[in-house]
């Protein structure tokens, strides 16, 4: 609590600013970006490097929340203050921190994938050393907090990079390490599901991590089927003139949001919140990496001169 002390004593409104800012490339909202421009605009391969990355490592956290239950520095400490707007998205339990193990992931991932180009090196590093010191500044997790998530994340990174980096995306292998995502998936929805807690936790805990759980479930799953369907019918392209990738990126970036949000009325109609989770965040994955990609040959052709017709002979 040292630490976040002398953060705390040195706190001022720019600074919460700035730092409410930089924690953001943490949150779900940015990481999701970032998967759909790499899947559409630019390599297939990198995004679902990220994705292996961010899915085993978001499992893991959500694991380890739910076994050690640590509450998060303010419950610690009475007598310590935060960052108030930061208060909403610090959910759950304290230990380990999900932003810290989202950027670290993603952007680790992202800058290991990119290492030649400099300004995605310097950009992804940036991400990955200011989230985490963002996420202590704000008051919600401690140095056990971040330094946990990191060391996970950094590993995870290391491993998906042996894994991915001579990897065909349409090879069996890759449809191996795609399975073994889900598997993970699944081991941690059983575990985190049947876990047998004290009798004085905090159920509103247990049952967001569970649906946290679910939705990352349904997610991979989402990759593995899309995968498939890639791999054995489209077999999409990422290329495409500049402006069409920017109105390939905007135009399935709204739809994939509003199916997000609208979605939930009529799963929640019919489903348990924990499976409404899942179905939708499937339903997601589908229609980024199937449904979406069917139109970037129309993409593919803005840009492109039409051959003109021969004329006929006389």
């Amino acid at each position: 609590m040292q630490l976040l002390y002398l953060f705390e004593s040195i706190r001022n409104p720019v600074l919460d600013a700035l730092f409410s800012v930089i924690t953001l490339l943490g949150e779900e909202t940015v990481f999701l970006v970032l998967l759909l421009i790499l899947f559409w605009c630019v390599d297939k391969r990198a995004g679902y490097f990220v994705s292996i990355v961010s899915f085993s490592g978001i499992f893991i956290n959500q694991c380890l929340k739910m076994t050690f239950r640590v509450p998060r520095p303010w419950d610690l400490d009475p007598n310590f203050t935060i960052v108030e707007s930061a208060r909403k998205a610090a959910t759950g339990y304290s230990f380990p921190s999900g932003h810290t193990q989202n950027a670290v992931g993603a952007f680790g991932a992202l800058g290991l994938w990119y290492h030649k180009r400099p300004w995605v090196k310097y950009l992804s590093l940036f991400a990955v050393v200011t989230v985490p010191l963002s996420r202590m500044y704000l008051g919600v997790h401690t140095p056990a907090d971040v330094g946990v998530s990191c060391v996970i994340a950094v590993l995870l990174v290391i491993l998906g990079y042996y894994l991915m980096r001579k990897t065909d995306i349409y090879s069996a292998k890759m449809g191996w390490i795609s399975l073994a995502v889900v598997a993970l998936g699944v081991a941690g929805i059983l575990y985190i599901s049947l876990f047998p807690y004290p009798s004085d936790v905090d159920m509103g805990h247990v049952e967001h991590s569970i649906t946290n759980a679910w939705k990352l479930g349904g997610a991979a799953l989402g990759m593995v089927v899309g995968w498939w369907i890639d791999r054995k019918h489209l077999h999409y392209d990422t290329k495409a003139v500049w402006y069409a990738q920017i109105l390939k990126a905007v135009g399935g970036a709204v739809i994939i949001f509003a199916v997000k949000e609208l979605a939930k009325i009529p799963l929640k109609a019919i489903l348990p919140d924990m499976f409404e989770g899942g179905v939708r965040y499937f339903l997601l994955v589908i229609i980024g990496l199937v449904l979406w990609p069917m139109t970037f040959r129309w993409f593919a052709r803005m840009g492109t001169p039409k051959t003109p017709a021969s004329d006929s002979a006389a």
